[in-house]
């Protein structure tokens, strides 16, 4: 088979939306593992894959090997990974986890390869951002398979690692800030009278709608925020109160707050741990 994940959650559930919807893979050509077997049956009976009955089987019978567990379980992973690991490519999506940490395990000697990935969740929708890191023990085969599978995700950039605790930030967590704002925004509008279930649909919309225009205009978000603000309107006192209030400073401290924790994952040396 093509490809294997180990872990069978939110990632991975994306992840086969993806490259089976597009025709990227056929279901027969790609297995799961999960320490979990119901979440297992749950995503066989969802796309019509094989469930392999070990870590060991599926890693066997995988030419790409996809790690989706999570950040604090991949150094098991990883350790019982080593032995069967000669002439395999194994993608991680796993925040915090260098190329050196994952490496470390996964090296020369293991016969392994390996590439450092962060998606998103908005991935589940086809609208996901997928960061490929330029430092890779790949080959050049291998790696533009990957940036295909990713692509069937949403938007794909390849990038080198310094950059990764930004895109952490920028795009790894900014989903759960947004549906923060969503909320509130709808909260606000609950307070003045609108039906939460409209409130909740006409606040993603009005979201959606912005995101569209800052990439199809390819126009300064900045811009695009002077054409709402008339002169003396309801606009710009929505906009002076979310500037009293540090609306932008707030996101800007959250972000930096959220890349400074990527860092300190990364120090946390989860190869010795």
């Amino acid at each position: 088979m093509k490809l294997g994940f180990i872990g069978a959650g939110n990632m991975a559930t994306a992840i086969l939306k993806g490259v089976i919807g597009k025709g990227f893979l056929k279901p027969e050509e790609i297995a799961i593992f999960d320490v979990s077997p119901a979440q297992c049956e749950k995503l066989s009976e969802q796309f019509p894959i094989h469930v392999a009955q070990s870590q060991e089987e599926l890693i066997e019978s995988c030419d790409h090997i996809l790690l989706a567990v999570k950040p604090i379980y991949l150094k098991r992973v990883l350790e019982k990974a080593q032995p069967l690991a000669s002439g395999k490519d194994f993608i991680s999506i796993a925040a915090g986890w260098t190329f050196a940490m994952l490496t470390e395990i996964l090296n020369a000697e293991s016969g392994a390869r390996v590439l450092r990935t962060m998606p998103n969740t908005p991935a589940m929708v086809g609208a996901g951002f997928t960061a490929l890191c330029e430092q890779t023990t790949l080959t050049d085969e291998s790696f533009a398979w990957s940036l295909e599978l990713f692509q069937t995700l949403g938007e794909v950039a390849v990038l080198p690692e310094t950059l990764f605790d930004a895109v952490v930030a920028l795009t790894g967590s900014s989903p759960a800030y947004v549906f923060i704002f969503i909320e509130a925004m709808a909260d606000a509008a609950v307070k003045l009278g609108m039906p939460r279930a409209l409130a909740y649909r006409a606040a993603a919309q009005a979201v959606m709608g912005s995101a569209k225009m800052v990439l199809d205009t390819d126009e300064h978000p900045a811009k695009l925020k002077d054409m709402v603000c008339s002169p003396a309107g309801t606009t710009i006192e929505a906009v002076a109160s979310l500037e009293r209030d540090g609306f932008r400073s707030a996101v800007i401290d959250a972000m930096t707050a959220c890349a400074e924790k990527s860092r300190a994952m990364s120090r946390n040396d989860k190869t010795k741990a």
